[in-house]
């Protein structure tokens, strides 16, 4: 099979008056591109076949993915009798022309070689070349986590021509939006693949316009595991620091441990959510903003205990001196009336007083009142904050 071809690329070489070389003529087929042959230009087509992905986007913004990557373009000068295809070995490549094919915003990537390069040549009678590849290649994306973990992330993989210009070659996908197999099967640890397309552009610089294919595809992030793993702890906490408010004021060793408790293990729980992330990540994200929500109404039950035990200290005198207080205001009472009927405008001190009646009405007259306020008003506060907060997040 191999001593055929050779023969069928020499006959087409100098078909097209392409000098003939010694020992291997054939190589310098390699060397030109197809397009100043016959045709003002090169059509490759693309189809890639989707293997695996792993997706790293917190700790370096980039995601890596196996694919085979598989080009098809016609060269004439490969044209040969016959009715069935010939399987080359891969290590002829370097004898062939084939696209200078790149990827675009590649960090690392690599053909893998076990047991032997994984490479497909197949050339048809009517010179058409099928050139596949296994590749495994970790691509930059630019995410946007700030409604993270209920984000969507959209990424791409964009195919360009290094040294062609869209007057030598043009890129274009087989099957469009169908170029692209696998994604059906494939299963991801925290993703879903909610929509997939591909589209062809031109990459402009200044040494020319540039033919590019890019695929399209969107990544929804699955909630459950952060919902078993951060919301329900967290709530959990903050529901058990409304414990407090149904144990006796009297009580504050039990009071003062339920709530440093809580404290604490919600700061332990929020610097876990974020080892996760990297150091540079700096704008808010969803779960920062429920995390803190929690904090403040752990932290609120911690207070309230303090303002209700402080106003239960301060209301122990106040009672002692209404006894004496009393006998002595009935007496002063008859002499202010008189005085007010010989009075016919009011004094500064009466404004002053009517100003510390007004502050007054904030004073908590019973402050074991407060626990009752504080069982009512935490449990009602945090129920529509979070409808406010899901609703937010996921639909807007």
């Amino acid at each position: 099979t191999h001593v055929i071809f050779l023969f069928c690329c020499y006959s087409s070489t100098t078909a097209i008056g392409v000098p003939a070389f010694k020992n291997g003529a054939w190589k310098v087929i390699g060397y030109l591109c197809p397009t100043a042959v016959s045709i003002y230009f090169c059509k490759t087509e693309y189809n890639i076949g989707l293997l695996c992905m792993i997706i790293l986007f917190f700790l370096f913004q980039d995601y890596t993915a196996t694919i085979f990557l598989r080009q098809r373009w016609t060269d004439e000068r490969l044209c040969f009798d016959g009715n069935k295809s010939l399987s080359l070995d891969g290590r002829l490549v370097e004898m062939l022309w084939v696209p200078d094919t790149f990827i675009v915003d590649s960090k690392k990537s690599f053909l893998h070689d076990v047991t032997v390069e994984n490479r497909l040549i197949r050339i048809y009678p009517n010179g058409t070349v099928l050139y596949a590849l296994r590749i495994t290649t970790t691509v930059a994306c630019s995410m946007d986590l700030t409604k993270y973990p209920m984000d969507k992330q959209m990424c791409t993989l964009q195919l360009e021509s290094w040294g062609y210009n869209v007057n030598d070659v043009m890129f274009y996908w087989t099957r469009g939006n169908d170029s692209v197999r696998g994604l059906d099967t494939l299963r991801l640890a925290q993703y879903t693949v909610e929509d997939h397309f591909t589209s062809v552009s031109e990459a402009v610089y200044e040494t020319g316009r540039y033919p590019k294919l890019v695929f399209h595809f969107e990544l929804k992030r699955n909630i459950l595991y952060f919902i078993l793993e951060t919301y329900v702890p967290s709530i959990l906490l903050v529901v058990l620091s409304w414990v407090s408010f149904w144990i006796s004021q009297s009580s504050v060793p039990a009071r003062i441990c339920i709530g440093v408790t809580t404290v604490l293990t919600m700061t332990t729980l929020m610097m876990g959510a974020r080892t996760s992330l990297p150091n540079a990540n700096c704008f808010i994200k969803a779960i920062d903003v429920y995390l803190g929500i929690c904090f403040s109404f752990i932290f609120g039950a911690l207070l309230e205990y303090a303002v209700a035990h402080f106003c239960t200290l301060c209301s122990a005198p106040d009672n002692a001196n209404k006894i004496d207080s009393n006998k002595s205001s009935k007496t002063s009472i008859d002499g202010k009336k008189e005085r007010s009927k010989h009075n016919g405008c009011s004094s500064p001190m009466s404004v002053m007083k009517r100003l510390f009646c007004i502050f007054d009405c904030f004073h908590v007259k019973n402050p074991y009142h407060i626990d009752n306020y504080a069982r009512f008003s935490f449990p009602l506060s945090f129920i529509i904050i979070n409808v406010f907060y899901w609703v937010y997040y996921l639909y807007l």
